[in-house]
């Protein structure tokens, strides 16, 4: 008798489902698998990829979410954003002739809500220029942000180097200014920032601080909008006392365009409404936007709610994890079609093997627990494997891509239960069918 007969014949005699036995049918399996090893490679590739994108597509998924919830919550879940629109019909300028165009929100707007609407903490108004910002031969193209010194706490502004500007220096009309770290860098590349000065037209400013990127990415968010104030895409930001960007500015603010010149005379570009009480927020932006429609002739001005961004964002991510677990399922799905469809080739192969099993005493239950034990083999070690690769494509994307992923502590376990159960499932079938095949004409098998 040969020695893989005796292996069989042992296993046939032992009892069902005894650890012994098992043992034995794991090594039989592992034992089987290496003979075809390549085989059982391109076999699990499926079931790695398949993983391995599960957690790596939900690491991206999460962090893009993060990020963009990030934005909206340092916006403020208790603030109410304003912002002056320039209305459509005034955008058609001609360009023979100079005129004023006035829109927007004004000083008297904010004095009617801080003295009708009840729950109002603290309004902070801002006016925006966009304009080149000076340092020697050093120019950068920014948004300058006329606003307040509780500006910094309202909008949970960190900085990095300095300090923000103060209630006295604004009531003083001071050339104080405070950079975002990026404008910083590009225009104080070797010397430090804080305590240098950078030049706006022909006045000087004296920097005092310097924000934390992070802070920026926020701002940039909230300055978006004002069309003759923000632009849509600023690159770096500056901000200053709102009593001096007053002074040095004025009220109308020349736009240069080829042929023309444009004039627009707009108070506040922005103003952010902290309400005291968060359930407050949504009803209070509605009773905001029912005054200013009823004292203002034209909708020169928008209402935006970070409250109602941030749940929007949080169902946007629900969906799309959805989406994304979806795609990476199919993969998976992929993968297990392809360990059923070499299960049942390696059926076929074996049934000689099968026929002499049986005729030594084997039972059908056996033959069964054989095949699904080197299904869930092949699977399990896909899904270890998926799993190493899973984690590390989101290292490798954060490290190289500069992109925030996060690896939620859920996601490499479930992808690996996922794969274990693909494993399972499709290798059922071939090993029942294995179980059912008449040991006689097993045994005639060549």
């Amino acid at each position: 008798m040969s020695g893989t007969e005796t292996a069989f014949n042992d296993v046939a005699l032992r009892p069902r489902l005894s650890f012994s036995y098992l043992q034995r049918t794991i090594r039989m399996g592992f034992r089987s698998l290496w003979t075809h090893r390549l085989r059982s490679l391109l076999t699990v590739l499926g079931i790695v990829f398949g993983v391995a994108s599960v957690i790596a597509m939900l690491a991206v998924g999460e962090g893009a979410s993060y990020e963009a919830q990030e934005q909206i919550r340092r916006l403020g879940s208790n603030n109410i954003i304003l912002r002056s629109l320039k209305p459509p019909e005034e955008d058609k300028v001609s360009t023979t002739r100079s005129f004023v165009v006035e829109y927007g929100l004004t000083y008297a707007d904010i004095e009617r809500i801080r003295a009708t609407i009840p729950g109002v903490q603290v309004i902070v108004p801002a006016r925006i220029k966009r304009d080149y910002v000076w340092r020697i031969a050093r120019r950068v193209d920014c948004d300058i942000l006329g606003t307040v010194p509780w500006y910094a706490e309202l909008h949970d502004v960190t900085m990095q180097q300095g300090r923000y500007f103060t209630t006295s220096e604004m009531k003083r009309s001071l050339n104080v200014c405070v950079l975002d770290s990026a404008m910083a860098y590009e225009l104080f590349p070797l010397d430090p920032a804080v305590g240098g000065s950078v030049r706006v037209g022909r006045e000087y400013y004296r920097v005092i601080g310097v924000m934390k990127p992070e802070t920026r990415q926020a701002d940039e968010a909230a300055a978006q909008g004002g069309s003759n104030g923000g632009s849509t895409s600023a690159s770096y930001q500056m901000y200053i006392p709102l009593t001096a960007a007053k002074n040095r500015f004025g009220e109308t603010l020349l736009k240069r365009r080829s042929g023309s010149i444009e004039a627009e005379k707009v108070e506040l570009h922005q103003a952010t409404v902290r309400v005291s009480r968060q359930e407050d927020v949504v009803e209070t932006a509605a009773i905001i936007a029912d005054l200013l429609d009823r004292v203002r002739k034209k909708k020169d001005y928008e209402i935006v709610v970070p409250l109602e961004l941030l749940r929007q964002a949080e169902r946007t991510k629900q969906i799309f994890n959805v989406v994304l677990g979806s795609i990476a399922a199919i993969s998976l799905l992929v993968g297990g079609i392809g360990i059923m469809n070499i299960m049942l080739a390696t059926v076929t192969e074996r049934t000689r093997e099968i026929g002499i099993r049986r005729a030594l005493g084997a039972k059908r239950h056996d033959i069964v627990v054989q095949f699904l034990i080197e299904t869930v083999i092949l699977s399990c070690s896909g899904g270890l494997v998926g799993v190493v690769l899973g984690v590390s494509v989101p290292l490798l994307i954060e490290r190289f891509a500069n992109m925030v992923t996060i690896i939620t502590p859920w996601s490499p376990p479930l992808a690996f239960s996922i794969s274990a159960l693909v494993g399972t499932v499709f290798g059922i079938y071939p090993a029942v069918r294995a179980a059912r095949m008449d040991p006689v004409e097993a045994l005639r098998h060549e």
